[in-house]
């Protein structure tokens, strides 16, 4: 084919343009977030995706975080922390309480009937870890803690008194939280949170402990129709999570980068993932309602009844710890402190 002297002088014209555009950076860091549930839940969607985005923002492109949702890269939820401290992911979310007993000084925000809403004691419970239990995270980089919002009852049968609950197999998040479920007479069940709708729609429990929350991404307000929640300002129990990073995924950043991720730690993130738990809470009652499920608020009394059956968790966790050296009645009194600090 001929080329005619006008169309080669014009590519040459459009080569030389287009090599005057600016280039797409390529980044410089590739972080894999590994975390355990399905890409449409809270976390993902409302903490971590705004999250990574405002790194990789604010990094200039350099920093790019690669998501894996629902356990992407392998394992099981009880294994992420150790896939951040072992370097077989850069960052993972994960909660506490799958590793029974490794983070006691974390667990006292667990206690029963502790904290409400997610946002202020996140926030209270990230300056209870940086001033008592850095040691705790001492094998990772330490993006931020938070907690979740009232955990409350769902169940298949309605429960609208203590009694209700004895021998009822109970789905609970946590060492602490099983104890808890033990001490109002129900028979715990320990699971990850994403094995919950299975256990449930095949009977091996009736009722689980989840927040409103994570509700809507494992349809609990479809396979049961009942939940019961709390008078006051505390829900019946929360549970601990954290962000984490490999140490030496962060060391290798250099200092500007280094910046990026310290700017996005502490506080700060603590109130984003608190925030979009609040958040996620609102949603799925509002779903629940939607679906004119049975929502059951305690009276008072009844609640104190409850708070009452609930002690002895709160008088086992300070024999525990102090077993390993810990004043368990002083770092509950620093917590509440805390929790009463972010709540005004």
């Amino acid at each position: 084919m001929r080329i005619t002297r006008k169309a080669f002088l014009g590519a040459m014209a459009g080569a030389a343009t287009t090599s005057m555009l600016p280039a797409a950076r390529a980044a410089d860091v590739t972080l894999r977030f590994h975390q355990m549930l399905p890409p449409q839940a809270t976390i993902p969607s409302k903490a971590i995706k705004p999250w990574a985005e405002k790194v990789e923002k604010e990094s200039g492109g350099r920093i790019k975080v690669q998501r894996f949702d629902a356990m992407a890269l392998g394992g099981k939820p009880p294994e992420l922390f150790d896939q951040a401290k072992d370097g077989v992911v850069d960052i993972i979310w994960t909660v506490l309480g799958y590793t029974p007993g490794r983070f006691p000084k974390s667990e006292v925000f667990e206690l029963p009937f502790s904290s409400g809403k997610a946002e202020p004691a996140s926030k209270a419970f990230q300056e209870y870890v940086q001033k008592n239990a850095m040691d705790e995270f001492k094998d990772v980089k330490l993006i931020c803690v938070h907690v979740h919002g009232p955990g409350l009852i769902h169940s298949k049968d309605p429960v609208t008194k203590l009694e209700d609950l004895r021998g009822m197999k109970v789905r609970g998040g946590s060492r602490v939280i099983n104890v808890m479920l033990e001490q109002l007479g129900a028979t715990p069940v320990g699971m990850p949170v994403p094995a919950v709708g299975e256990g449930l729609s095949k009977g091996v429990i009736s009722a689980t402990t989840i927040p409103w929350e994570v509700v809507p991404a494992l349809k609990v307000q479809q396979i049961v129709k009942n939940h019961t929640g709390f008078s006051g300002n505390t829900g019946l129990y929360t549970q601990t999570f954290a962000v984490a990073m490999n140490k030496g995924a962060y060391d290798k950043l250099p200092p500007d980068l280094k910046k990026v991720i310290d700017a996005n730690s502490g506080q700060v993130a603590a109130a984003v993932f608190g925030r979009a738990m609040d958040d996620g809470d609102a949603a799925g009652l509002a779903l629940a309602r939607k679906g004119g499920n049975n929502i059951i608020t305690l009276d008072a009394a009844e609640t104190q009844r409850w708070q009452r059956a609930a002690a002895g968790t709160r008088a086992a966790w300070y024999k525990e710890v102090s077993d390993k050296g810990l004043d368990g009645q002083k770092l509950a009194a620093e917590a509440e402190a805390l929790i009463a600090k972010y709540s005004k």
